[in-house]
């Protein structure tokens, strides 16, 4: 069958909206012969009738009112496009997302995305949290253009660009017992420690640097929220924790958290992640020099 006309549509939507076919020819600026005919190509194409007269009013048959539902939802997403082709005809940037965790929407990305808002007002940015997997899962369905995650990953489909190192560090509240200078897996092995629950890529680290010593941390408690670890462990309990250093840049100031290096020197690798096939508009070339740029706070 031949292609559909949105002209064709358009005129027959309009001589059933204003019931008639003059009323139609002088909102469409033609002629009227040439509405009637735009009318009868289309019911040609069908080999149906669209449209019938009662009385002096123009009414849509059972398959012509079926026809108009269809036709003001294709005038819908022809418009919607056109209007999609303006905003890059005029500079708009459009839309980017972003997929990271949530530690690092929390304490990473808000100051790059502050800048990004100002210095580009046009582009619409969406962030989704989740962890590694999620978001791995998520870039390959194409759902997000690029993602903000801890190494290692691996895709043979996708593009992995390292970006900041973030270093991992011990924190106490003021109220516990000291912890010494050098922060060894034996000294959090003999303290009770709140940590990340098993699975993430944080957890695995922390188990990683442990088992290098052939020990094991014990947790009391196993949580999947960074901002709660941080808000048991200043709560005065005597409990410690292990998290990356971004995750706690600010609570020396503001709740006096004491935060140690560790012993060896602990770190997770964050890269960007992009499919290899993505095309790399304006917009999105802009948000991945935005995070490539990125730095732990200190």
């Amino acid at each position: 069958m031949r292609a559909l006309n949105p002209d064709h549509l358009r005129a027959f939507a309009e001589v059933i909206e204003l019931g008639g076919f003059s009323v139609a020819a002088e909102r469409l600026h033609l002629t009227q012969p040439a509405v009637s005919q735009q009318v009868r190509q289309l019911e040609r194409r069908f080999s149906l009738k669209l449209i019938e007269r009662v009385g002096r009013k123009v009414t849509p048959t059972p398959a012509g009112t079926e026809l108009l539902a269809h036709a003001r939802r294709i005038e819908a997403v022809m418009a919607s496009a056109t209007d999609a082709m303006a905003r890059h005809a005029t500079g708009a940037l459009g839309r980017v997302r972003i997929g990271t965790g949530a530690t690092a929407c929390i304490h990473l990305l808000p100051p790059a995305l502050r800048d990004l808002r100002k210095r580009f007002p046009s582009l619409d940015i969406a962030v989704a949290t989740g962890n590694t997997a999620h978001i791995l899962k998520l870039l390959e369905d194409n759902a997000l253009d690029v993602g903000l995650v801890t190494l290692p990953v691996r895709g043979r489909a996708l593009s992995i660009t390292p970006v900041l190192d973030d270093e991992f560090v011990a924190i106490a509240s003021p109220d516990a017992p000291p912890l010494p200078r050098r922060v060894t897996p034996a000294v959090l092995a003999a303290r009770p420690v709140v940590l990340y629950e098993p699975g993430a890529q944080t957890r695995r680290i922390v188990d990683q640097w442990c088992g290098e010593s052939r020990l094991s941390l014990k947790p009391v408690m196993e949580l999947g929220s960074v901002e709660a670890i941080k808000e048991l462990v200043g709560a005065g309990l005597g409990y410690y924790g292990v998290l990356p250093r971004m995750a706690v840049s600010n609570e020396r100031k503001r709740n006096g958290l004491v935060v140690r290096s560790l012993t060896p020197r602990l770190s997770r690798k964050l890269a960007l992640v992009l499919r290899r096939d993505k095309r790399l508009d304006r917009g999105l070339r802009e948000v991945v020099s935005a995070l490539a740029g990125l730095s732990t706070p200190s």
